[in-house]
């Protein structure tokens, strides 16, 4: 759902791109650089209880998540290794942003709350390497209900009303939604694959 935007932060920044790339700024620095920015924010901000301001910070570094992949189509050096670099390190912001939230519900005794929060930095990590998984034995596994970045940014728009003054109940209820959303998608992957290994399996019918 909110991946349908891409195409509009993309349009937005690629002046922006073109410009650090005319200063000698690289893609890559631009992807650590904002993964750190996520993490900082996230272990930092949320921990101390400033959702609003952790959640603000974070979307402004996620958009190096666009810059980056902008500026290596404009310099012609798309490739392996920036897909790469760029899946792994959301893998280590996402963890970050839920680290961060299930510190600051353990300072508030939100007992739910930090075991939906564990969950989903634990299955955040179990999605996207069950379709690696799949694809690096031949086969495909993309299905599921919540993409990553519809789950980033309910997760944020939680925490970022929560830091408003809504009650924490909000980001207890919408990370137990996500965990089971992400639960639900594990799931499917391994239906997914298990269907096909099967097919493999048996051979053409006789």
């Amino acid at each position: 759902m909110f991946g349908r935007l891409r195409g509009l932060f993309t349009r937005l920044f690629t002046p922006i791109a073109a410009f650090l790339l005319r200063i000698g700024v690289t893609p890559d620095m631009v992807t650590i650089a904002g993964t750190l920015g996520v993490v900082v924010s996230s272990l930092v901000l949320f921990p101390t209880g400033h959702l609003f301001w952790g959640t603000m910070a974070i979307m402004v570094f996620a958009f190096s998540d666009v810059l980056d992949g902008n500026m290596a189509r404009q310099r012609g050096i798309t490739g392996p290794w920036g897909g790469f670099l760029d899946s792994t390190l959301d893998r280590v912001a996402d963890g970050a942003v839920f680290a961060g939230l299930l510190a600051y519900l353990w300072t508030q005794d939100e007992v739910w709350g930090m075991g939906f929060a564990l969950a989903c930095l634990v299955l955040g990590g179990v999605v996207p390497y069950a379709r690696a998984k799949a694809e690096s034995l031949g086969m495909t596994a993309t299905v599921g209900i919540a993409e990553r970045a519809d789950r980033l940014v309910l997760t944020l728009v939680a925490a970022g009303l929560v830091g408003l003054g809504v009650p924490d109940v909000v980001l207890v209820v919408v990370l137990g939604l996500l965990a089971l959303a992400s639960a639900i998608t594990v799931v499917q992957r391994m239906a997914t694959v298990h269907r096909q290994a099967q097919a493999l399996t048996s051979g053409p019918a006789e």
